[in-house]
């Protein structure tokens, strides 16, 4: 072409948990069994939908409004029960005009980064999910501002280098969180989220919150919405249906606008969102309509609890089998459905390796991890699924230093959760050694 298409930095915006699906479904035509441990998709993994949900969306499949368009916000009805939900636990109050419906938190996560200046930075945490590191990355056109999760202390943050980087990065506009976390699965302690909020106030920042695990939460953890603790604070909470029902093929998810009029700029922000909006002119409107009627479900408080024990079950038995493996920084999770393992420093080089007896495997494998620039803990990634089958996910892609691997904890069978991370530990300590 006569002239470049896209500017330099796209070519390095990659989605690990996406591509190495690619390499091993090259390694089933060589016959190696996946154990799909890379991507948070309960429907892969065996959840069943219960028949009363799926009797709602079948009913509302049955609505002709279910087949034209929606407001561009979103479905009134749905929005006023949403407002319902927010408003009742006392935080912030907010009306069906501070919501804006989007085709999953995809679509709205680059929206809300693609309308900002260049210049403005959102501060975000290390390790992050990629979705969100890669939009704030490429509308910057540098690499994401991050401050650290600590491995050695629950994955927690330091509020202090927060507040540095707030201080020292007159361009910070925004503070965003996942909570619960992808992809350590921490939850936010209350009084870490109201800390936070305090650097926001003093340093006139808005706060971005990923809530879309806000309901999984378990071992006894207790965390709380971002509109509990905001205050006056403008802030955007992000929603969405995709882990929760879970749904995640409806593309069905929100943001919940905070303190919409107490600062210009702000809004500004929010129209720019809106307007972006309006060029699709809605969401899609079957998952938005079933939405009250599902949560407000008596079965509905019942099962999310079975899912969040399970779960929690499936957390401990995963934490139980790596804790022991010398090397390994291990975190008890206790939300969302990931659990991320950092490795020592030092500890993985180029030169480690696993056996694998197909040649063929053998070969492919090995071109991949001995390419120019291919991270230690990728190199140990790809050779633990070559050479067991499980795939899991280098943590060095959600914009970290840190090496090491994060694994979901969405296996329904106790006793083969049990088998995969006793597997993955075995060979762990057999990867260091070799």
């Amino acid at each position: 072409m006569r002239n470049e298409l896209v500017p330099p930095s796209a070519g390095r915006i990659t989605y690990e948990i996406r591509n190495i699906v690619n390499v091993a479904e090259k390694l089933q035509k060589h016959g190696v069994k996946i154990n799909w441990e890379n991507i948070g998709d309960p429907i892969v993994k065996g959840e069943i939908i219960p028949d009363w949900m799926k009797g709602i969306v079948a009913a509302a499949a049955m609505e002709n409004d279910s087949y034209g368009y929606a407001h561009t916000r979103g479905v009134l009805e749905t929005r006023e029960f949403i407002c319902g939900l927010i408003n009742r636990r006392g935080g912030a109050q907010i009306t069906p005009e501070d919501i804006i419906f989007f085709n999953g938190l995809g679509d709205a996560i680059a929206k809300l980064y693609g309308v900002l200046n260049p210049e403005t930075r959102i501060l975000m945490a290390s390790p992050s999910y990629t979705t969100h590191s890669s939009a704030e990355s490429a509308h910057a056109h540098t690499a994401p501002l991050c401050f650290s999760l600590d491995p050695k202390n629950r994955w927690y943050p330091n509020i202090e280098e927060i507040r540095n980087l707030v201080k020292y990065n007159p361009n910070v506009a925004g503070i965003m969180i996942i909570n619960p976390d992808n992809p350590t699965g921490m939850a936010y302690p209350e009084e870490l989220l109201r800390q936070i909020v305090a650097i926001a106030r003093e340093y006139d920042l808005f706060i971005l919150a990923d809530e879309v695990y806000n309901n999984i939460v378990y071992n006894g953890e207790k965390t709380v919405p971002l509109s509990d603790v905001i205050g006056d604070v403008p802030g955007i909470a992000m929603k969405g249906i995709s882990k929760e029902l879970p749904w995640p093929g409806s593309r069905c998810g929100w943001i919940e606008v905070y303190n919409f009029g107490r600062d210009e700029r702000f809004q500004h922000y929010v129209n720019a969102i809106l307007n972006t909006k309006m060029n699709e002119v809605c969401s899609t409107t079957l998952p938005q309509k079933v939405i009250p009627a599902i949560m407000s479900h008596p079965e509905y408080p019942v099962y999310l609890a079975e899912r969040t024990s399970r779960y929690e079950q499936m957390s401990n038995i995963t934490y139980n089998f790596l804790k022991g493996v010398p090397g390994l920084m291990v975190n008890r999770t206790n939300g969302a459905f990931y659990m991320a393992v950092a490795f020592e420093e030092g500890l993985l080089t180029s030169r480690q390796s696993l056996p694998i007896e197909n040649p063929e495997v053998r070969t492919l494998v090995e071109d991949l991890v001995n390419a120019p620039g291919v991270s230690p803990d990728k190199r140990f990634v790809y050779y633990v699924l070559a050479s067991t089958g499980i795939c899991i996910v280098p943590l060095s892609s959600f914009s970290t230093p840190l090496q090491g691997f994060r694994v979901t904890l969405l296996e329904r069978d106790p006793a083969e959760c049990e088998r995969i991370y006793k597997t993955l530990a075995q060979k762990i300590d057999a990867y260091l050694k070799s």
